[in-house]
């Protein structure tokens, strides 16, 4: 899986402090200095104090390559997003990619039962477009594990959420994975939005060892 941020609102941190100070200062936002206490701070008093609303002034957009449908499935149901996905009715697939679960690399019975069962599908998909039955109709056929690419924008405050949920430890590794690698997007551009982005394992009944723990 690859994921790249095409693009952010710039500077983000500042945009979203000095939005933020508009609610404490008589003056209007273009008036507004920085102040001394510099965007981190700040950003990291007003989310800890739960004023995170004005985290939706920045947008991030990310392009996310190789992932599954099975992945998608779930990322969609982050419902505070833009998505644009290749289209499975205009984009042939018969040479799609698959994921490969780790589960399954470590046993090589079911490694061998994947493989085959990509085999037919993937010839039953190339025999029924070869026919003449169109491609929207073709991809019934094809399965969750079909690689995908997709276009994703959210706001800071949508992707703290999405951060929250899809890297704690029982989210499904897939997702966790491109949260992974989204969050580490983001911290290179917006490092007090996301300093301390991530689950909330202190409510968790069994503790764990995840890298992102608060």
């Amino acid at each position: 899986m690859k994921v790249v941020l095409m693009a952010h609102t710039p500077d983000p941190d500042w945009l979203c402090t000095i939005a933020g100070r508009t609610c404490y200062s008589p003056l209007p936002m273009h008036d507004i200095e920085q102040g001394e206490k510099g965007c981190e701070a700040w950003l990291a008093d007003k989310i800890e104090r739960g004023h995170e609303s004005v985290l939706e002034h920045a947008s991030f957009t990310f392009s996310i390559e190789g992932a599954s449908r099975a992945l998608t499935h779930q990322l969609v149901r982050h419902r505070i997003a833009s998505y644009s996905q290749q289209s499975q009715r205009y984009v042939g697939m018969e040479d799609f990619k698959a994921v490969y679960p780790q589960s399954i690399m470590d046993e090589p019975d079911a490694l061998l039962a994947y493989n085959d069962a990509l085999f037919v599908i993937q010839r039953a998909y190339k025999e029924m477009v070869k026919a003449g039955v169109p491609k929207e109709d073709a991809r019934y056929i094809l399965p969750n594990a079909t690689c995908t690419n997709i276009v994703v924008t959210m706001n800071g405050r949508e992707l703290r959420h999405f951060f929250e949920l899809r890297l704690c430890s029982r989210a499904q590794w897939e997702i966790r994975e491109l949260a992974s690698l989204m969050l580490t997007e983001c911290r290179k551009v917006a490092p007090g939005l996301f300093h301390n982005a991530g689950p909330k394992c202190h409510d968790c009944v069994q503790p764990c060892k995840n890298p992102f723990v608060r």
